[in-house]
């Protein structure tokens, strides 16, 4: 998948490698993942784009002030981004890829309920 593989110490190796550097630091992405508000938070930002605190708060069942801490975490791994308008501070997703990581653990999720997951069911509007 690679162009870059190994070679030598001397080479970059691979990101998909085994003995990646960027292994330890997608554990700290998974780990980051590992919370049902972060989570929902992600989900809320893919469904509307962006958020100001309160209204993801509402969206999220929690209090601004949790939503807050939450965010600041989200923030400091580069995994949301913000923008400022008057008073108001706007939460997005920084990239495509938080984003894709929770709907893949959220299938992953619907697998272990067996039968068909959700996600592999065609609707009638994909039927022709």
């Amino acid at each position: 998948m690679c162009n870059n593989l190994r070679m030598d110490a001397d080479k970059q190796v691979c990101g998909l490698d085994p003995d990646s550097e960027y292994v330890e630091l997608a554990v700290e992405v998974f780990g980051m993942l590992a919370d049902a508000t972060r989570v929902r938070i992600i989900l809320a930002l893919r469904q509307a784009g962006e958020l100001p605190v309160n209204q993801l708060a509402e969206v999220v069942d929690k209090s601004p002030a949790a939503v807050s801490q939450h965010l600041a975490k989200l923030r400091l791994a580069r995994i949301v981004a913000t923008r400022q308008e008057g008073q108001r501070v706007f939460y997005r997703l920084e990239n495509e890829h938080a984003s894709q990581l929770v709907s893949d653990a959220i299938f992953q999720a619907e697998h272990t309920l067996g039968g068909t997951p959700h996600h592999h069911q065609q609707t009638n509007q994909d039927q022709p």
